[in-house]
């Protein structure tokens, strides 16, 4: 079986305040975007997991039980029983970008092995589940745009839709450690509520709709904010960076012209859904 795990972008990221437990209260808005990892998982006499990274080079293979989707099966083969399966994984979305990647990958497996196994788990078991493996993998199992609170565990089903819009990401390859962002935060109420915001048009957000990642991420690498600029000089009507970095992104009204902006990045484009 070959699904495609997508990415998904923060629209407004604010750190609150920090928890008694360590952790942080925030509150954001996710949206599915286009860009899409590919998984095949298939019934098997042993269980194997492969990893290739898409344009890179030499291809790279992971099989050390680190990787979401390996402890997503671990989850459900102790808890369901199941046999051994293969699970090749192809990486497009790039890691460690803000784009929630390996969570839509671990996310993606669970209910892979579901359907494939018959299991007929509902979708509060699998969020469940996909909450063991991290705080936005249940993000991943309804899939559609959420509001996210608390420590990024929360979410909530919002009539927000941003369908037929463009989508423009641009990841630099400038890989940001959750740590390193976290420790340049001063955890504050935002100015704006962003729930209100949201109810705006999007034209207006660019003025109340904040990731708190961005002041310190940008004053430690100069060339993010660059982008974002470049992104509102190319017709944004929007531009953000999503979760900690290091992944920018536009939304437009119509198609954007961006050939040879930026040229030296990874970028992908598309119609949001």
């Amino acid at each position: 079986m070959i699904v495609f795990p997508n990415a998904k972008i923060n629209i407004g990221l604010n750190i609150i305040e920090k928890r008694k437990d360590g952790y942080h209260n925030i509150l954001s808005f996710f949206y599915p975007a286009g860009w899409t990892d590919v998984l095949e998982i298939n019934p098997s006499d042993r269980f194997s997991f492969r990893c290739d990274f898409r344009d890179q080079a030499p291809e790279t293979a992971m099989d050390n039980g680190s990787n979401l989707c390996e402890k997503a099966y671990e989850l459900i083969r102790n808890q369901y029983n199941i046999p051994p399966v293969s699970i090749h994984l192809l990486k497009s979305i790039p890691v460690g970008a803000g784009l929630g990647g390996g969570s839509a990958d671990a996310a993606f497996t669970l209910k892979v092995l579901n359907d494939l196994f018959g299991l007929e788990l509902s979708t509060e078991t699998l969020c469940t589940l996909a909450g063991k493996l991290g705080s936005d993998c249940p993000f991943f199992i309804r899939n559609r745009p959420m509001l996210c609170s608390e420590k990024g565990d929360r979410f909530e089903e919002t009539d927000i839709s941003l369908k037929d819009k463009w989508l423009v990401m641009v990841n630099p390859g400038i890989m940001v450690s959750t740590v390193a962002a976290f420790s340049g935060i001063k955890p504050q109420k935002p100015a704006h509520d962003l729930r209100q915001s949201l109810s705006a048009p999007v034209s207006t957000w660019k003025d109340t709709i904040v990731n708190d990642f961005e002041v310190p991420l940008f004053l430690r690498y100069p060339l993010l904010k660059d982008i974002k600029s470049g992104l509102y000089q190319s017709g944004a009507v929007y531009a953000s960076m999503s979760g900690s970095g290091s992944t920018l992104y536009g939304i437009f009204d119509e198609e954007p012209d961006i050939t040879n902006i930026f040229r030296p990045y990874t970028v992908w484009k598309g119609k949001l859904l």
